[in-house]
């Protein structure tokens, strides 16, 4: 797959073709922003005679290490299109490629980590320790110059290579480069003959020169991978455990003709397609699978949620209900039943959803927050605010409440003091995005002076995703054309993540809408304003301007938050886990361990604390301690009111924060940062204020050791640090307060900060040597550590 500035090994027009078209059903890629590791096989097969060995190969690996999918990387002299089709039945992810010969493999330049395997070779067990390797060129040692075998397994790390060979001639790899493996990692069958066992442990077996015809226990493990499509596909589905959704669609369907597939299957495919939003495909699985058939609790409540997500609520709420006759079900399927109620505005219906939900199961989480939630909302609406709805804007966002994310409390109240002083009920009319906006809400957003939308990750297509815009704003198109209150988008983000997918079209033409609409239009980050013009057509990409998040000027929105006389001698480590396969991918292990390695190297310069922006968070500690031995004391934000998150972010010393606002927030409260990328975002606003090196990627392979370096070096000098994070902001100030000019035309509000002074303009700050105290203070850009 080529999608990265990089040349990949040359090929046919049928190739590149090939590689675009995998590229285009593909998930969204940002591993050159988020330094995610990318992981290829790679099989050279050099005649039609090979692909035999490639195909039973496929089947061992898939029947070995059922949850494993990455990119087959097949080289070949130049083989039909044709030759292929049988090993692509096999795999979902086979990238055929023309190559001169094996020593291609080390020419694969579009990925960081390459295993290279050999039609000869069979996969006899899990293979997981060899993902996991992070330096040179692994492989079993054999007698000869180089000790490297050309014609078994080979782990190759792409950066650890010089410079590219002759393209006739493989690279010479240093021998303090190789990384010596156990033979059980390419074991020769020819060592066993017609009568010895093949011993336990290992993991490839290596059938290269042994003859075509043989028998004995070596040739039977082989023969046992040697399947029809049908009974290959039987034998993966038969497997216990995780499979990977890839493989698993890929695998089982189309369902065979004239068969009856378990219910089972069918739901856990629908659960996939659910996974990565089609919605549509789940339905179509789903509502097959249950016609008729009411004694399906389970799909039933899958099938409402997924109905859920296309808009189709009546749909939605009678699959639920039937979910409800289940004691085992009851509970989650009421607390579906109580969100979809809430979302359409029938806040009594959710209250009564929740605690029959309760009654099914007083424990149950979800139906308590529900409860919780509507008994609140019930409350509330019984005292209106004095405030005539023509004096008040309407805010269009995300409101966490309860144990949720503490980022997405402290967001709503900064992008509010943005406008007003007061950002209460008397000044706000509040419309959380998720709620449907149907003709009452269209009729009350109208009556506003203003609608303002943000800020946040907004554009994000599978947190309570809708089929009527397909991000989180739950307003079909026809009602959003209806506003005619001033629209403005403010400080909003594209939030989708390394490696996921989503459809477009839908959002795409929601977002044109919006765009239209808005008289106003402010993204929190020059990477989301590329990636939201990339799907407007060029004549609306100019109306797409630069927002900066509110969190992030903080200290300017709120005089309170003024540099404290003392700051608390501890450094706070915030991590995140939702969707923890697409930040992490294979690498969670090596970043637990280089993570423990720093923490351990800044102990002895402050004390490190843990910020738990939600409970998940809290799984960093629980591993931490589990896996190395350390215990971190937790700070719970969750549970603080946000001044009180702001106060403890504005007093600790550094922040090391993987969610976007564990940087922002204390960022805006004048706290130095340090950010652990996985996910664009972040990297997206170190750019921002051109500091890229206040990151590192999880996936770095000096990560303790560049994390540790950076942060004592913050802490050496602090007050060189702070005056550095004050110097950003200005810039992102500046920015703020002309768009904030031009947003007091449309809402008609005055300057809650003041008129600027004569002359004010545009604040450019200037390089850190331009003054005395500048050239006194060390810079943050610290050299990365020697390896």
């Amino acid at each position: 797959m080529t999608t990265h500035d990089s040349t990949p090994v040359a090929g046919s027009a049928s190739d590149a073709a090939a590689d675009t078209a995998f590229a285009s059903a593909s998930a969204d890629d940002r591993r050159a922003v988020t330094g995610k590791r990318r992981i290829a096989f790679a099989v050279y097969v050099a005649d039609v005679g090979r692909l035999p060995g490639l195909q039973a190969l496929l089947r061992s690996l898939a029947l070995t290490n059922p949850a494993l999918c990455e990119d087959v990387v097949v080289l070949h002299p130049g083989l039909p299109d044709a030759a292929f089709d049988a090993a692509h039945r096999l795999h979902p992810r086979l990238i055929p490629r023309t190559a001169a010969g094996r020593h291609d493999v080390f020419r694969l330049d579009d990925y960081d980590t390459v295993i290279a395997l050999t039609p000869a070779l069979v996969v006899l067990g899990r293979i997981d320790d060899l993902l996991r390797l992070r330096t040179g060129v692994a492989a079993v040692p054999r007698p000869g110059p180089d000790g490297v075998p050309d014609d078994g397994l080979l782990v190759i790390q792409r950066q650890d290579l010089d410079h590219p060979a002759p393209p006739a001639a493989a690279p010479d790899v240093r021998e303090s480069l190789l990384v010596p493996l156990d033979s059980r990692y390419d074991f020769r069958a020819l060592r066993l003959g017609d009568d010895l066992a093949v011993p336990d442990g290992v993991i490839f077996l290596n059938f290269a020169g042994t003859p075509t015809i043989c028998t004995g226990p070596a040739h039977e493990a082989r023969a046992r991978h040697d399947l029809d499509d049908e009974a290959f596909r039987a034998a993966y589905l038969a497997l216990p455990g995780a499979k990977h959704p890839d493989l698993l669609l890929h695998l089982a369907l189309p369902f065979p003709d004239g068969s009856r597939p378990p219910i089972d299957l069918v739901r856990q495919l629908a659960e996939i397609h659910r996974g990565r939003g089609h919605h549509d495909l789940a339905v179509a699985l789903l509502g097959e699978a249950v016609a008729g058939r009411p004694d399906l609790p389970r799909c039933h409540e899958t099938l409402g949620v997924c109905l859920m997500a296309l808009s189709r609520y009546e749909e939605a709420e009678t699959h639920l209900l039937l979910a409800t006759a289940s004691p085992d079900f009851a509970p989650r399927a009421y607390g579906q039943l109580a969100r979809l109620a809430w979302l359409l505005g029938r806040t009594e219906d959710a209250r009564g959803y929740a605690l029959a939900g309760l009654e099914s199961d007083p424990t149950d989480v979800n139906c308590r927050a529900w409860y919780a939630r509507t008994s609140a909302m019930a409350a509330a609406g019984a005292t209106a605010p004095d405030t005539s709805p023509g004096e008040q804007l309407a805010h269009v966002a995300l409101f966490a409440e309860g144990d949720e994310n503490a980022g997405d409390k402290v967001l709503p109240e900064a992008v509010r003091s943005c406008f007003t002083a007061d950002t209460g009920p008397g000044r706000w009319h509040q419309q959380h995005a998720h709620l449907l906006v149907d003709e009452d809400g269209l009729e009350r957003l109208n009556a506003r002076r203003a609608v303002i939308v943000g800020g946040g990750g907004l554009f994000l297509p599978d947190t309570a995703p809708n089929g009527n815009s397909g991000w989180q704003w739950n307003i079909p198109d026809d009602v959003l054309a209806r506003i005619t209150a001033p629209l403005a988008v403010f400080a909003v983000g594209y939030n989708v993540f390394d490696g996921q997918r989503y459809r477009r079209e839908r959002f795409a033409a929601s977002l044109q809408a919006l765009v239209e609409r808005s008289a106003f239009f402010g993204l929190r980050n020059h990477g989301s304003v590329a990636r939201v013009r990339e799907l407007l057509p060029a004549s609306l990409g100019e109306k797409v301007r630069y927002q900066p998040c509110p969190t992030t000027v903080a200290r300017h929105l709120d005089a309170r938050l003024a540099e404290p006389a003392v700051r608390e001698d501890t450094v706070l480590i915030n991590c995140a886990y939702d969707r923890a396969g697409l930040r992490f991918g294979h690498d969670y292990g090596h970043f637990l361990a280089e993570m423990a390695a720093a923490i351990r190297a800044v102990s002895g310069a402050a004390e490190v604390r843990y910020a738990a922006h939600m409970p998940a968070d809290e799984r960093f500690v629980d591993d931490l301690r589990r896996e190395h031995g350390l215990t971190l004391p937790v700070e719970p934000l969750y549970l603080l009111s946000n001044d009180a998150i702001r106060d403890l972010y504005r007093r600790t010393r550094l922040v090391i924060g993987m969610r976007g606002h564990a940087g922002m927030i204390p960022f805006g409260c004048g706290t130095p940062v340090i950010s652990l990328v996985s996910h664009p975002k972040l990297a997206y606003f170190l750019a921002d204020i051109d500091r890229p090196d206040w990151g590192v990627s999880v996936h770095e392979r000096a990560l303790g050791a560049r994390l540790a370096e950076r942060a004592l070096a913050v802490l050496a000098d602090h007050p060189a640090a702070v005056a550095d994070v004050h110097d950003r902001q200005r810039t992102l100030w500046s920015v703020t307060r002309e768009n904030l000019a031009l947003l007091r035309e449309l809402t008609g509000l005055p300057d809650p900060f003041g008129e600027p002074g004569p002359g004010a303009g545009p604040v450019v700050p200037a390089p850190r040597s331009a003054t005395d105290e500048d050239r006194a203070a060390p810079s943050l850009r610290t050299a990365p550590p020697t390896p």
